[in-house]
C-alpha cells in the first residue's frame, strides 16, 4: 500500500532535514518505508522507518528531539 502524505511531514534522516511526501507499506513483516526528498540537496530517498525520526513542530512549539 503507498500513501500520500497531505500535508507532507518534516523529518529528520541520515542526510539531514528532508520532508515526507509518501508512505510505503509492504505490510507486516516489513519496515515502513518514508519516501522523502531531502532539504539540502533536494534529492529523493526513501527511508526505513528505524532510519529516521520526527523533526519539531513549529506551529504546535513542540521540539521531538530529545
Amino acid at each position: 500500500m503507498m500513501l500520500r502524505l497531505d500535508p507532507p511531514l518534516w523529518l529528520i534522516s541520515p542526510k539531514g532535514r528532508c520532508v515526507a511526501v509518501a508512505l510505503i507499506d509492504y505490510g507486516w513483516d516489513h519496515d515502513l518505508l518514508w519516501v522523502c526528498f531531502q532539504a539540502e540537496s533536494g534529492e529523493c530517498w526513501t527511508w526505513r522507518n528505524a532510519e529516521i525520526r520526527a523533526d519539531k513542530n513549529v506551529t504546535m512549539g513542540v521540539n521531538c528531539q530529545p
